[in-house]
């Protein structure tokens, strides 16, 4: 099987549903990541609204929600860093 332009490579032995499942699942931890930044912006939004605050609260939130995103994501990397290092020692 070849790879097309700016991919890498496929493993030995690795099958296409598993690289689809991968590449699924990234999408997955992308889309989360916008969902805390959003969640952050928009809660932060409302507190600003309903305590009649300028954007103090937004501003937070939405580092807030950046936070939690890139700390989910961190989560997600070594996750399937320990995946690939068990894969490695398998073979």
């Amino acid at each position: 099987m070849t790879s097309r332009p700016g991919e890498p490579p496929p493993r030995e032995g690795e099958s296409l549903p598993r690289r689809l499942g991968q590449v699924v699942a990234s999408g997955a931890e992308a889309a989360g990541f916008f969902a805390s930044l959003l969640s952050g912006f928009l809660l932060g939004f409302l507190a600003d609204r309903w305590l009649g605050t300028g954007p103090a609260f937004t501003i937070f939130g939405i580092f807030a929600g950046a936070g939690v995103g890139f700390w989910r994501m961190w989560q997600y990397a070594q996750r399937q860093d320990d995946a690939q290092r068990q894969d490695d020692a398998r073979r």
